[in-house]
């Protein structure tokens, strides 16, 4: 489990984020958290 922070984010990078996880839920059946797509997002830029 991770641990608990609190961010500010521009409003155009929540836009972004809000989107991809609208995408991840449309193709999947099971929740998909704003948390998890921090993370993933967060994962894939810092590789």
């Amino acid at each position: 489990m991770g641990k608990r922070i609190t961010i500010v984010l521009d409003e155009d990078l929540l836009k972004k984020l809000r989107l991809i996880q609208a995408k991840k839920i449309g193709k999947s059946t099971v929740a998909v958290s704003f948390s998890s797509v921090i993370s993933e997002e967060l994962r894939k830029a810092l590789k």
